[in-house]
């Protein structure tokens, strides 16, 4: 039978509240104490998913501080709003939150006192090993990691449908302008161009496929890949760029250049920001919204002990005057 929180109190010579914030790794107790309680606790049986199946009450939402800039802003800042009306529909008080990479992450999430922790979009596997040692409710958003809960976009489909519609339009060489590939998202939209490559009879070419370097102000990135790939004996006649604030970078440089769009060449994104319909851009939607509140559902199925899951959401192809009104979406596409 298994003793009691209060009972596991008096066994540790300290208070409910502090045995509770030992086990659950929060502030205010000392390391010493908290192992103790710890050790205490396997010795005697205490149950500790009694203590997190109380309901939850703070999330950390941890955001990396590459996505926090200007350019990455609106996608996870829709993220965010999601999760904040779902947060807010549970009486739970959500907490955006970007570590200091030069600090201890252990202590700079421990001070943040959270109940439990949303990741969106990339994080280092070392510091994601740092979160899990937390035991806390764990949950992923537009990234993914072995025996976690996670949600993502489509993006493998996305950019699949995104390459075929370029294809059908009559595009002969369509490059793919990529960020780092170890981020999940663009490895998986990566995959989705070569894919629809690989079912129209075509091969990838290398030279075709650009990288903007991992620490690279985006601009700068773009503008020195998309200068390797028009300087190509046979440059392309399309671009498929990773994301929307990549492709709308490429827009305006390759109009700068005196190159018509999309006479010239068709650009696209990815992820439908604000910025993307008043341009014109042809790109790929994803309800971000609503990744954001089922980031949310499988962080408390998560704290329900429920077994892990990673689920996708459907993504919308979204074709604008950036592709030219040749460019058709497939009919037998999955909606």
């Amino acid at each position: 039978m298994s003793i009691s929180l209060r009972e596991l109190a008096d066994a540790a010579g300290v208070s409910v509240g502090t045995a509770s914030r030992a086990l659950k790794h929060q502030g205010g107790v000392s390391e010493a104490t908290r192992q103790k309680v710890i050790a205490l606790a396997a010795a005697l049986g205490y149950d500790r998913e009694r203590l997190q199946r109380e309901p939850l009450r703070r999330v950390l939402l941890l955001v990396h501080h590459t996505h926090a800039t200007a350019a990455t802003s609106p996608f996870y800042a829709a993220i965010i709003a999601g999760a904040q009306t779902a947060c807010d529909k549970q009486g739970i008080a959500l907490q955006p939150f970007t570590t200091n990479a030069s600090g201890s992450i252990r202590r700079q999430i421990m001070q943040q006192e959270p109940d439990a922790i949303l990741c969106a979009g990339f994080i280092e596997p070392d510091v994601l090993e740092v979160i899990k040692a937390l035991g806390k409710p764990l949950a992923l958003i537009d990234t993914s990691a072995p025996g976690l809960p996670g949600v993502n976009p489509d993006n493998q489909e996305g950019a699949r449908q995104m390459t075929a519609a370029l294809i059908r339009a009559g595009r002969q060489r369509i490059a793919f302008l990529s960020g780092s590939l170890a981020h999940h998202s663009i490895r998986l939209r990566e995959r989705g161009y070569r894919q629809a490559l690989f079912a129209a009879g075509r091969l990838a070419d290398p030279a075709l496929e650009a990288l903007i370097a991992p620490g690279v102000e985006l601009a700068r990135g773009t503008e020195t890949a998309l200068a390797e790939l028009l300087a190509l004996p046979e440059r392309p006649d399309a671009i498929v760029a990773f994301n929307d604030a990549c492709a709308l970078i490429l827009l305006a440089a390759c109009r700068q250049r005196g190159l018509r769009v999309p006479e010239d060449i068709a650009i696209a994104g990815f992820d439908d920001i604000p910025a993307a319909a008043p341009a014109g851009l042809s790109t790929v939607q994803v309800d971000k919204a609503a990744l954001g509140a089922a980031g949310v559902a499988a962080l408390l199925a998560a704290a329900e002990h429920l077994p892990a899951s990673e689920t996708l959401h459907p993504v919308r192809l979204l074709l604008r005057s950036s592709t030219g009104p040749h460019c058709q979406g497939d009919p037998h596409a999955p909606a």
